[in-house]
């Protein structure tokens, strides 16, 4: 699979408004943009942080995956995405060994990246992104 970095770690929030108030005011990290998902009812802010990003994600919908972490767990890390070269390459290598996965085949997420996520009942309860650039 050949994972290269950690791309970034995803951050549910209520407001990604309210959350820029914190990364961007007291910790002086420049929010690169909002973009929305409109297929994962999320809207996403990038926070470059050397070689990786925080990710704020905010439900754009009720019934969104994020809303649902949100109103179970309140706000906090999401999830871990970890860059890999070849996204088709390391899910069909996952499967070939068992892992449980929540998409078996790569799907468009945001800045741009490919995407698959892996069940976190496979990974110790950690969502594992797994992300092509």
């Amino acid at each position: 699979m050949n994972p290269t970095v950690i791309d970034h770690i995803g951050i549910a929030v209520k407001s990604i408004e309210g959350a820029l108030k914190f990364w961007e005011g007291s910790l002086g990290i420049k929010c690169t943009g909002v973009e929305e998902v409109a297929e994962q009812k999320v809207k996403t802010a990038f926070l470059p942080v050397k070689d990786t990003e925080v990710e704020l994600l905010e439900p754009t919908a009720d019934d969104s995956p994020v809303a649902k972490f949100i109103e179970k767990k309140g706000e906090g890390i999401h999830h871990l995405a970890i860059r890999v070269p070849d996204l088709q390459k390391a899910l069909s290598e996952l499967k070939e060994q068992g892992v449980r996965l929540i998409d078996e085949k790569p799907r468009k997420g945001a800045g741009g990246a490919t995407i698959a996520f892996v069940h976190p009942a496979a990974t110790g309860g950690i969502l594992l992104e797994l992300s092509e650039r």
